[in-house]
């Protein structure tokens, strides 16, 4: 199974990495996605996949900027969007140029697939480098070189970005920062990892303005089929995490049910660690390896065993993230 949003350089995690993702390989856990938040976080993030934490678990990275972290003057927006950008070109090697390149230079494709199934991708005899990181398994690409490199991590998508309706900054700075992102995620054919609160409306507005014609989750999603179905028609996967693991949460258990049975594969597992923290474990921090809980949830919720869930939705990662790969 993976965790498609997981917040690891924020604390505690942070503090205790090796320990937070030996634990989570212990639990099931095959892949971890870290989006950016700030400018700060970027800088944390490219140090990922780099030993010793490469040597436990595959990371994959986004660059992004958080509608709750925006800066509330105006006049801080273009240079931080700026920044953004230069973040992204200096960090992009999975680019739409870039993948005829990657599909010539995967000496062993099956590496990630093998994750992707949920089986032990050193089993399937996936490739090492001298450092003894799996290269395919960390969706590393070197595209300078034509080969790949667990040396480097490369950017899997663009986010966490969106808008909230439930913050303080200003909506058209929101909508302004939202639509660099969505262009910029065109330019380079990547995803995008989309925050939501109080504002389906707004991102489909955004959407539809933007003329985004690429894919991405919507993360931490919670809404009725409706909205369900609106965001899946336009190519996007539903990120589902702790909501469901609560009794109060009907309307989107509802819906969960709905797309488990008619949209398997557009459900992505995530945590959203150290935040949204599952039933039952209220005032502790959230962690990778409680992505098990959603797994349980999921599984009661349908016909589906857990295994089945974790196969499905690390398909379904794999083929959002990693498509050059299939």
């Amino acid at each position: 199974m993976i965790d498609s949003h997981c917040h690891l350089n924020l604390a505690p995690l942070g503090s205790n990495l090796t320990e937070v993702l030996r634990k989570a390989k212990q639990n099931g856990v095959k892949r971890i996605m870290v989006p950016g938040i700030t400018p700060a976080s970027w800088k944390v993030l490219s140090s990922f996949n780099s030993q010793p934490y490469c040597d436990i678990l595959p990371i994959d990275t986004a660059i992004g900027l958080h509608p709750y972290f925006l800066p509330k003057e105006r006049d801080e927006i273009p240079p931080l969007l700026k920044q953004f950008e230069e973040a992204v070109a200096g960090g992009v090697v999975n680019t739409k140029e870039s993948l005829s390149v990657a599909e010539g230079a995967l000496p062993n494709s099956q590496g990630f697939l093998a994750v992707a199934q949920g089986c032990d991708p050193e089993a399937q005899g996936c490739s090492s480098n001298a450092q003894g990181c799996p290269p395919v398994a960390q969706g590393c690409l070197s595209s300078a070189q034509g080969c790949l490199s667990s040396a480097k991590g490369c950017l899997s998508a663009i986010g966490e970005t969106g808008l909230d309706g439930h913050i303080p900054v200003d909506m058209n700075v929101q909508k302004q920062v939202l639509h660099a992102h969505l262009d910029i995620a065109d330019s380079f054919g990547l995803p995008v990892i989309l925050h939501h609160r109080k504002s389906h409306h707004l991102l489909f507005e955004a959407l539809k303005a933007s003329a985004f014609e690429g894919r991405g989750v919507i993360h931490a999603f919670s809404g009725s089929t409706d909205v369900a179905k609106r965001y899946i028609d336009r190519g996007f996967c539903l990120g589902i995490g702790g909501t469901i693991t609560y009794e109060r949460a009907k309307k989107t258990k509802d819906t969960v049910t709905y797309l488990l049975r008619h949209h398997p594969e557009s459900i992505l597992l995530e945590t959203d660690a150290p935040d949204m923290p599952m039933s039952g474990r209220q005032g502790q921090p959230n962690m990778p390896h409680y992505l098990t809980d959603v797994v349980a949830a999921l599984s009661g919720l349908s016909e589906i065993e857990p295994n089945e869930i974790k196969t499905i939705t690390s398909a379904n990662y794999a083929r959002l993230f990693k498509p050059f790969l299939f």
